[in-house]
């Protein structure tokens, strides 16, 4: 039975943590039509009603994996494509497909349905971040640039650097005579007193205070102007940002999702502020008023200032002892996230700061097919006669990032086609969950080589086809995944575009800054052109994505090996001393080289699992596993030497829970539910708060 908290409140049969219970009753609640009686009673229905097909859908994917080992054992020598379909129809995981269909979801905001742009994805509890998301929806390109290593002259170091300032002013000159070009003009000779005339007319469309505002496949920009020229272009940005309780946050008990569901409150009420200090000076951060502005007629209007947030709750794996039920079970995390954050976002359906359109985005992730998209369709149903809100306010977005929903995608969808806003594809996630689901067939390719494997292209592409095939434009997002490396600027400019070309009208950045430059993208791009012509394509063939990534007569060196093992385990120690020792799910880890990439729990299950892989196939041995662990921890302890909270693991292995932690995601990372690093995580972290 699980531990219970110091002190826990009795609520119709449940038995929750004082400190959340609090959390509910004074500050989520009022300004809301329901009780505290109503809002217990009715979720302590929903567990005892839900929680129980939870537990069966986790069961079923343990025998499903069982099936598989035990024929991936068996094929080991003599895989082939066809049989395995066959096989995966024999045991229920993949099903047949049904007739075609049309998604119906509707009052979306346009932000979703019509309009391609960034999309930035932030720890939810971190409230400096979260503020800085939503209010990523502006951005000047200028400091953009400046600021990064897309433009190479002078320096960004120090004072101004004029030569620097002169380079960024030509290349954001450059970029608006592609987008919105003048009629026998260059955006580089124009100022405030110039008259402009667009080649296309309809892309003016108002003024600002010394500025003109300017539409691009419905993406706007304002063009500041004085004497000398142009003194800066601000960008629409990050149209949508997913508010995170998921992936990017470490939150293991009550104490943690209180602060996870506080932040998205005060985010729903418009007033969430963080105070901060920066070069000596004190200040309180906010979220940005809209933005004000004057039609070609003279008549005033409006544009969002604000990302439109989406909220990410937790998958049906976890449960959380925030409340154990009358059973004695610890409650599905899941359903109280999606029962408390739609109750904080009550308070925005009824100011219409966020959603316009009187929706509420739940972004659902790590779903095994249809049956479990079906249940999270169950759990908005009974959330929402719970708080009294219309059929079909909560919207879904599904992660297509587990093997079993990729194949299924067409009746995934399905199940959730009168709610569906958003399906992606993730490369971290689902390649974790291609090396898990196929542990048994031999050891993986490097993890270099998986994105020119054959599997990912196709399922790549698959995704695209099946959500316009399904009529997903219109109606919703077809996104892809994060580029990771903050600092290479340039990179992004030069690969990331690649996105928008792919059929995708949103992908993940990892900062203001990066979506500003990303948006550049989506002016240059028409995503809707796009869309259209790739409806005519030959679909990606299922076949192709269940070719597993297996290394076929593998010629590694033993010095590949090791360079392979000490890559993984740097980047796995890096991301989990943070998360066990720290509580920071979400943070720029500097990889074996220094480099700083964005890491969350899908960078661990990857690198995890791969290892386990490896070791599981005799590539490698335990032996040489631990010692690469240990190695690669003195490492990570001199990368870390700066920080004065940080706990070395090399000093004491036996005593550092980081290590332990570590060790436990790769030797136990064969036995972990479908590779994920939850559990272990979790029960780790719950140890080092104590």
């Amino acid at each position: 039975m699980p531990k219970l908290a110091e002190k826990m409140i009795d609520f119709y049969g449940l038995s929750v943590d004082d400190e959340l219970a609090t959390f509910i009753a004074e500050e989520a609640l009022p300004g809301t039509a329901l009780s505290n009686e109503q809002f217990w009673q009715s979720f302590s229905a929903l567990i005892a009603d839900l929680a129980p097909q939870n537990r069966a859908l986790l069961k079923k994917r343990h025998s499903l994996q069982s099936q598989l080992n035990i024929w991936n054992r068996e094929n080991t020598q003599s895989f082939d494509v066809s049989a395995h379909k066959t096989f995966l129809k024999s045991i229920g995981y993949l099903v047949d497909e049904g007739p075609d269909f049309l998604i119906t979801t509707d009052n979306v905001d346009q932000e979703i349905a019509l309009v391609a742009g960034p999309q930035l994805v932030v720890p939810v509890n971190n409230a400096r971040f979260a503020i800085n998301a939503a209010n990523a929806r502006w951005g000047s390109l200028f400091d953009a640039l400046y600021g990064t290593d897309v433009i190479s002259s002078g320096s960004n170091v120090g004072n101004y650097d004029p030569v620097r300032g002169a380079a960024v002013v030509e290349w954001a000159a450059t970029f608006l005579d592609d987008v919105a070009p003048l009629i026998d003009a260059s955006w580089r000779t124009v100022t405030l007193e110039s008259k402009l005339g667009f080649k296309n007319d309809n892309q003016w469309i108002g003024l600002g205070i010394g500025s003109y505002v300017i539409v691009n496949n419905g993406l706007h920009i304002e063009v500041k102007l004085n004497d000398m020229g142009i003194s800066d272009v601000i960008l629409e940005a990050a149209l949508t940002t997913i508010m995170d309780c998921e992936d990017s946050v470490a939150a293991v008990d009550a104490a943690d999702k209180v602060l996870v569901y506080r932040n998205w409150l005060d985010l729903m009420k418009g007033d969430l502020a963080e105070e901060i200090t920066k070069g000596g000076k004190t200040f309180t951060r906010r979220l940005n008023e809209d933005r004000h502005y004057t039609d070609r007629r003279g008549k005033p209007f409006t544009l969002p200032g604000r990302s439109l947030m989406l909220v990410r709750n937790v998958g049906h794996l976890m449960t959380t002892p925030a409340i154990i039920d009358a059973q004695g079970h610890e409650v599905p995390e899941g359903m109280l996230d999606a029962m408390v954050t739609s109750l904080c976002a009550l308070h925005d359906l009824q100011r219409r700061g966020n959603s316009k359109t009187g929706s509420i985005y739940i972004v659902k992730p790590k779903m095994h097919g249809p049956e479990e998209v079906a249940f999270a369709v169950d759990i908005f149903s009974r959330v929402e006669q719970a708080l009294g809100l219309a059929p079909d306010t909560l919207k879904i977005g599904i992660m297509d990032e587990e093997r079993r929903t990729t194949v299924n995608l067409k009746e995934c969808i399905r199940a959730a086609q009168r709610r569906i806003v958003f399906i992606n594809t993730g490369f971290l996630d689902r390649t974790g969950d291609e090396i898990h689901t196929s542990m048994e067939l031999g050891p993986m390719v490097r993890k270099g080589d998986m994105k020119q494997a054959t599997w990912i292209q196709a399922y790549e592409n698959w995704n695209v086809d099946m959500g316009l095939k399904l009529g997903l434009s219109g109606h919703g997002q077809i996104g892809k995944g994060m580029w990771a490396v903050p600092d290479k600027m340039a990179d992004m400019l030069a690969q990331k575009i690649a996105h928008p070309k792919s059929g995708a009208n949103t992908a993940w950045v990892p900062s203001p800054t990066a979506a500003v430059l990303h948006a550049t993208h989506y002016h240059r791009v028409n995503v809707a052109e796009v869309q259209s012509a790739l409806k005519s394509r030959a679909p990606a063939k299922l076949e192709d994505i269940l070719s597993v990534p297996v290394a076929t007569r593998p010629n590694w060196s033993a010095a590949d090996i090791q360079a392979e093992l000490d890559n993984n385990a740097q980047g796995l120690l890096g991301y989990v001393v943070r998360w066990v020792e720290q509580g920071v799910g979400c943070s720029k880890v500097p990889d074996i080289h220094g480099i700083g990439l964005m890491e969350d729990r899908a960078t661990l299950r990857i690198s995890s699992q791969h290892m386990a892989n490896w070791r599981r196939h005799g590539v490698c041995s335990k032996e040489q596993v631990l010692e690469t662990l240990k190695r690669m921890a003195v490492v990570v302890d001199g990368q870390n030497a700066g920080d004065a909270s940080y706990r070395a693991m090399s000093t004491d292995f036996n005593k550092s829970l980081a290590f332990q932690a570590a060790c436990d995601l790769v030797f136990k990372g064969m036995d972990q539910p479908n590779g994920y690093t939850e559990p272990l995580l979790h029960a780790y972290r719950l140890r080092a708060k104590k």
